[in-house]
């Protein structure tokens, strides 16, 4: 979404399913296709206005989303270990640029060791790609939005060193080996010396400094600007300056203005297994509806399907009714629980003229009480959903977590109780405090005699079934006596607005809440550590932080922080909404079509006939 990526990852429509377990488990790459290498071509949609728009794998909270990540940069750029699967969350050392790292002197030490693979432009990916990218995050952590202050890569590095095909990093405490391969060793894609530029004449020494020095710094902030200029279009997107970076099984031919891709096989990827298709196109859309127009005339191979359309419900959650009638004779259907949680940031910016009440911890419940998640579940996505307690995905194993309980079921009579319990009444059908203070039983610190619930919304539009959500609970609100007003905008657009300094709204949400890639472990140092580097709501709590420190500078299970999350709301929980994807009868694939629950793309395991 950190995605989270740590991750900002942002879950698009297509691309999730069940998963139950998350530790070391190797799994297996499945093996080349039998089919004919390169033959037809794969049509994939892109989510309703969540088209890549950016292609330098090293970027901002506003780019960090599975669109540009899971299902562009990765087709090209592969990551150091490549996470994800048919339906698991698991490393896969096979299709990762290096073996698995081994961790020493009481696990304050780490040793990588790169198998070799190639860049298109010959280089090797070898110890000085990963440095370089190690640089560069050292010299600018917070451009980078899987940075987290205090966490992992880059500030509990004290050194690190690469010769050859090996990089050793000896870190200042001792570090959770399974918490740091999952979310920190995960975020590192090696870069090639091509990218080693300060301008496209100047070539800078990013890649072979010393790792921490000042002239390295220097030399690695003036890449980070040149190469995210690069970035800042996609008419450049093709140049050789990009190409030359590839390493993955794809290679980028086209991609306009509006975000539709081509992709043609690499020929020097020297993973397996290789494309056994001629061309992958990702095709733009702004609406849901859109695109299932072109479903419909059967051009796509790959799309989504927005639940209100549907007429038979899911009989349970993972599993699927009858399909859209009018395709159902040329598609499957499949659906999945994503490794993800649901959610709207909460504003608690000082700047908003609203933030005293979000302050308010009991503001806060008499709004979630008044989300009606399983309701929306059943009317709004078909059954298709599952709801959300707090930021664990679903089916969190109890490896890594015991259970959550709901603490704000669904209740308007609650909602407005606790309002009132707290010196607020309704007046011309907004609440209005008639109790100003910071007593048990009045309205709170920084609320003054008159003041009233009006805040502000913003979603991302394209979608009928996330419209109907947010005026469904709008309307409950209402009835409670907090009034909202609302704006919409693309996909892209809502995380930049979320993430601007510049906030208009009390509560956000670009739909799909926050995917667990690339920080796969489902931690909280990322969203809600008073530092982290996707908190866009500014929430900041001393319990929460020592809460997450413990789970992960220690081997604590995330139970005792996921209930904190769950009571203390600090965000809006919202209906997590499943995949509902559509895969044309004639496309084969060597791993089945479970979609994966982080989202990611890997046409090279396609084929027809």
């Amino acid at each position: 979404m950190q995605s989270s990526r740590k991750t900002w990852s942002i879950l698009a429509l297509l691309g999730v399913a069940a998963i139950v377990v998350i530790s070391l488990v190797v799994v297996s790459s499945g093996g080349p296709s039998k089919q004919s290498v390169n033959a037809g071509t794969v049509t994939f949609a892109e989510g309703p206005g969540a088209n890549p728009n950016y292609i330098f794998p090293f970027m901002s909270g506003q780019y960090f989303s599975v669109d540009n990540i899971n299902q562009f940069q990765e087709e090209m750029y592969r990551p150091l270990y490549w996470f994800g699967l048919g339906g698991s969350v698991a490393v896969v050392p096979s299709l990762s640029l290096a073996s698995l790292p081994k961790f020493s002197n009481g696990n304050t030490q780490v040793t990588i060791q790169l198998k070799g693979w190639k860049f298109a432009d010959g280089q090797t990916v070898n110890a000085q790609s990963v440095m370089f990218f190690l640089n560069m995050y050292k010299a600018d952590p917070s451009g980078y939005a899987g940075y987290n202050p205090g966490f992992g890569i880059p500030d509990q590095v004290q050194t690190a060193k690469g010769h050859g095909n090996t990089v050793t990093i000896q870190f200042t405490s001792a570090v959770n080996p399974n918490w740091l391969l999952y979310n920190y060793l995960s975020e590192i894609t090696p870069f090639p010396n091509s990218w080693d530029r300060s301008s496209a004449t100047n070539t800078s020494t990013c890649a072979t400094g010393t790792y921490g020095s000042s002239a390295t710094d220097a030399a690695c902030k003036s890449v980070v600007t040149y190469l995210d200029t690069q970035s800042s279009s996609t008419a450049l997107f093709t140049d050789r300056l990009w190409e030359s970076g590839t390493d993955g099984p794809w290679k980028l031919t086209s991609i306009d203005n509006l975000g539709n891709v081509t992709f043609v096989p690499n020929p020097n990827y020297s993973g397996s297994p290789k494309p056994q298709v001629a061309k992958v196109k990702e095709v733009a859309f702004t609406t849901a509806t859109a695109e299932q127009v072109q479903l419909s005339a059967h051009t796509l191979d790959l799309g989504y399907l927005d639940p209100s359309i549907l007429t038979s419900d899911a009989p349970s959650p993972g599993t699927v009714g009858a399909n859209w009638s009018p395709i159902a004779g040329t598609y499957n259907l499949y659906s999945g629980a994503p490794w993800s949680f649901n959610y709207g940031p909460f504003n608690f910016s000082s700047a908003d003229p609203k933030a005293a009440a979000i302050a308010q911890l009991y503001i806060r419940q008499a709004l979630q009480l008044a989300v009606d998640q399983v309701g929306i579940i059943k009317n709004v996505d078909r059954g298709y959903g599952v709801p959300t307690v707090s930021p664990l995905p679903p089916n969190a194993p109890a490896s890594i977590s015991g259970p959550v309980s709901n603490p704000y079921p669904f209740s308007l009579k609650k909602a407005k109780a606790l309002l009132n319990s707290h010196g607020w009444q309704l007046k011309n059908g907004v609440q209005t405090c008639e109790n100003p203070g910071t007593g048990a039983n009045q309205c709170g610190a920084g609320i003054s005699q008159g003041y009233t619930l009006n805040f502000s919304i913003a979603w991302a539009s394209g979608s009928p079934s996330l419209d109907t959500t947010f005026t469904t609970e709008i309307a409950d609100w209402a009835s409670i006596g907090i009034q909202f007003s609302h704006t919409t905008g693309t996909f892209n657009q809502v995380i930049a607005d979320c993430t601007s300094a510049k906030q208009h709204y009390e509560i956000c949400s670009w739909g799909a809440g926050w995917i667990y890639a690339p920080d796969y472990y489902p931690s909280g140092e990322t969203l809600l550590s008073t530092k982290g580097g996707f908190n866009p709501g500014g929430y900041s709590d001393a319990k929460m932080n020592a809460l997450i420190n413990e789970t992960t500078f220690g081997n604590a299970k995330l139970t005792k922080y996921a209930n904190y999350a769950a009571q203390q709301l600090p965000v809006l929980y919202q209906p997590n909404p499943m995949s509902i994807i559509e895969v044309k009868k004639s496309l084969k694939s060597s791993i089945g079509f479970t979609p994966n629950p982080l989202g990611n793309f890997m046409p090279e395991y396609y084929s027809y006939s």
